[in-house]
């Protein structure tokens, strides 16, 4: 089950800069979608868990749900759609794939929790993987914006990261509480965040949408990308560690790769199916070791 959700996972991440990209050129204001995407998304789940008693309303007052919202939600999706105004999407690629890496860096850093060396191969095999992937179609022009993207893409994954690592310890101290109810909440805060950001920097002119892909990218995004894809994100979480779940962000670029080759005849080159292969094997090297230790975990609970 943990590969089944691991694989859809990334399936479906992996195609929502597609959905992002067709919602943005439809009209769509970048911080309006988003945080219409996050706050539907996480009320509407939350709503279906209290409906069935699954979860009190006080979860959402919680200032646990608050900072993760803040960190995995709007600091990650604020710096990002920010900086692609600035930055390609091969370079934001590149600088999102760092973010299992600062798992990592932050995991012996700051809670002081040994990291195995195959575990750091396997992360600098795939951030390698990721920029063979890339490199063909990578596009650079440096400016003073262009270095500000930059950092504020490393920003939010710092953000991310930071927000992935608080997340399960608040897993952990909520072990009672359904991880949907929580991927719910901070979704929730992490949306009305974005919102009020968009209301002091974006036009709200719906007259300039192109309704009908606006409204498709939405919904894609609401259903898919957020209620499915982030509960499936919240439930590997809980039954691995923070550093799994991330490692999607290695994969987004190959099936973006793989979509545009399909729907736009885009080339694809030997150095990018290179970087496939270097994905996959760092992906190993880094996961084996979580599914082994989840195969013992449902051994001793069957047991």
């Amino acid at each position: 089950m943990v590969g089944i959700a691991f694989t859809v996972m990334c399936l479906i991440f992996g195609t929502t800069f597609l959905a992002i990209k067709v919602g943005v050129e439809a009209g769509l204001p970048p911080f309006l979608s988003a945080g219409t995407r996050f706050m539907a998304a996480g009320a509407i789940l939350f709503i279906a868990m209290r409906l069935s008693g699954k979860v009190r309303w006080s979860l959402l007052w919680r200032k646990e749900m608050l900072l993760i919202g803040t960190g995995t939600t709007f600091g990650t999706f604020s710096t990002l759609y920010w900086a692609e105004q600035y930055v390609s999407s091969g370079i934001g690629a590149i600088l999102s794939a760092t973010g299992p890496m600062m798992i990592v860096l932050m995991q012996s850093a700051i809670l002081r929790q040994k990291t195995t060396r195959i575990t750091l191969m396997g992360c600098m095999i795939s951030f390698l993987g990721v920029v063979l992937v890339v490199l063909p179609g990578l596009a650079v022009q440096i400016s003073g914006l262009w270095l500000a993207g930059c950092m504020a893409i490393l920003l939010g994954e710092l953000c991310y990261s930071g927000g992935a690592l608080y997340s399960k310890r608040v897993m952990d101290a909520f072990r009672d509480t359904n991880p949907i109810a929580l991927n719910a909440a901070q979704m929730f805060h992490g949306g009305w965040m974005l919102l009020v950001l968009s209301a002091f920097t974006e036009p709200w002119n719906s007259g300039e949408w192109n309704l009908l892909p606006a409204m498709g990218s939405l919904f894609y995004l609401i259903l898919f990308g957020s209620m499915i894809a982030q509960t499936l994100f919240y439930w590997l979480m809980a039954r691995t560690n923070p550093l799994f779940p991330t490692t999607w962000l290695y994969i987004s670029p190959p099936i973006a790769v793989g979509l545009g080759a399909f729907l736009y005849k885009e080339h694809v080159s030997w150095w990018m199916l290179a970087g496939v292969l270097l994905i996959v094997l760092g992906l190993m090297c880094m996961n084996n070791g979580i599914i082994r230790l989840v195969n013992r975990r449902k051994v001793r609970s069957v047991a």
